[in-house]
């Protein structure tokens, strides 16, 4: 029997002025067992909560992208930032790269309600996929490395192109992905949705929430090179610019994914506008992943979830701070009355591994 429940609660604090954005946490990554980094799909910034205890994180401290990296739009503009990662004295983060449909409000008519409804835009900031030096738990636009003073990491992101960045651009005539760009199919709706990243090196691995193909989820595989201080581009691998890997999650896309080992685990959910269900899988040794290949990861994990709220969104590993293997889980559209605590708190949960 799978498990299902939480072993331990986590109070994670914010200040005053992510009140608002702590009920749209879309990302999370523990590093160094001492700094949880969270990222929000409704702003263009990254949040550090520092260790208190084994049950509480606070001193937050908010971090704007654009100090770090040009954008294409204005820092108010959202990245929604989906997935966070960290590699080499790099925080990596990725926006959804996806379009959206307006939704309807309950203070418009339905005439206007139905127009909302045909209404799909996206933004330039959520095409962004980047990096910046993290080290000792402070970002950096440019820094020295700490174990090699003679090189300079520096922040820098994806070369980006009129129609997004040059992933898009790649992925416009693919058989499998490109219908569904060209079309401008909002991720909501199983449209393109980046909602996950690992890093290994000069590897990327970005988890696709939709489309889900057939009962089938996406995950890509990029390899990148560093083209000037401030922008890296894609590397050809064979006669393509990435690799493809098709994961059986029982019809559900990717939420998110991160590192075990040499294993990675995935967090599954539905691509279209449901509450679950939601799983954990594991994918061994998912970073030597031969290519045409259908993989079947095991589940390990049933997540909850509620009626309308608590989507699990993102997850880390949790071990560093309890001792024991685990997996921390923040969520989206949190419950008002179990997970909203006082002006600014928020409660995440720890599952066994």
């Amino acid at each position: 029997m799978l498990k299902n429940q939480s072993i331990q609660t986590i109070l994670l604090s914010f200040n005053e002025s992510f009140k608002e954005h702590r009920e749209d946490t879309s990302a999370v990554l523990l590093q160094a067992g001492k700094h949880l980094w969270l990222g929000s799909d409704e702003t263009s910034t990254i949040e550090r909560l520092s260790k208190i205890d084994t049950s509480n994180f606070g001193e937050h401290k908010q971090y704007q992208v654009t100090d770090f990296i040009d954008l294409p739009a204005a820092s108010d503009k959202e990245i929604d930032i989906e997935g966070l990662a960290y590699s080499d004295y790099y925080l990596w983060f990725v926006g959804s790269h996806s379009y959206k449909r307006k939704k309807p409000k309950p203070d418009k008519s339905d005439i206007k309600n139905v127009d909302r409804l045909a209404t799909i835009e996206t933004e330039p900031n959520r095409y962004i996929l980047g990096r910046i030096p993290l080290v000792n738990g402070e970002l950096f636009a440019s820094c020295s490395h700490p174990e090699d003073s003679t090189q300079q990491l520096s922040a820098a992101k994806l070369e980006l192109t009129p129609t997004g960045n040059v992933l898009i651009d790649a992925l416009t005539q693919d058989s499998h992905l490109g219908a569904f760009i060209k079309a401008q199919i909002p991720g909501k709706d199983n449209g393109f949705d980046i909602e996950g990243i690992e890093v290994e090196r000069n590897r990327v691995f970005l988890g696709l929430r939709g489309p889900v193909l057939r009962g089938w989820a996406v995950m890509l595989e990029l390899e990148l090179e560093v083209l000037s201080t401030e922008v890296f581009k894609l590397v050809q691998v064979g006669d393509s610019f990435y690799k493809k890997h098709f994961l059986y999650l029982n019809g559900l896309g990717i939420r998110d994914i991160c590192r075990d080992g040499s294993d990675l685990l995935i967090l599954a959910g539905p691509t279209m506008d449901l509450d679950g269900p939601v799983q954990v899988y594991r994918l061994c040794d998912g970073f030597n992943l031969q290519q045409n290949v259908l993989h079947r990861p095991e589940v390990v994990l049933d997540i909850p979830y509620g009626k309308r709220d608590d989507h699990a969104e993102g997850m880390t590993l949790f071990q560093q701070v309890l001792g024991k293997p685990s997996l921390l889980v923040v969520y989206d559209s949190p419950s008002k009355t179990k997970r909203v605590v006082g002006d600014a708190g928020m409660l995440a949960d720890v599952f066994e591994l």
